[in-house]
């Protein structure tokens, strides 16, 4: 890592730090390479549809997140079945669940268009 970027394990978990503060629920379904693996954040609306977000970064190396599936909003066995197939091809994924009937992120950087 000739970058200097900080661990993708130490960043999760200083992302999900307030969220325990909070009292907001989340879920690591997927634990994937601690240093260098991609992040999939599934936001649960607790209505049946979920956000489905997937760590990117952009032009000029700034964190942000893209729709994993083309769609802000998808019914959750969609997203479930997506999770399960990017597991599949990649176990080196993070996935991450947080329950939140606002389904807002709480990780930094913003969507990528």
């Amino acid at each position: 890592m000739d970058d200097a970027r900080l661990p993708v394990h130490l960043w999760i978990d200083a992302q999900l730090a307030p969220l325990n503060a909070r009292g907001v629920f989340y879920y690591i379904q997927q634990r994937g390479e601690k240093n260098t693996g991609t992040v999939l954040l599934k936001l649960n609306g607790l209505a049946g549809q979920c956000r489905l977000l997937i760590q990117q970064r952009d032009l000029d190396g700034n964190l942000g997140w893209m729709h994993a599936l083309q769609k802000e909003l998808v019914e959750e066995s969609t997203v479930d079945s997506y999770i399960q197939r990017s597991i599949a091809r990649d176990p080196d994924l993070w996935v991450i669940e947080i329950e939140d009937r606002d389904m807002d992120n709480p990780f930094e950087g913003n969507i990528i268009t």
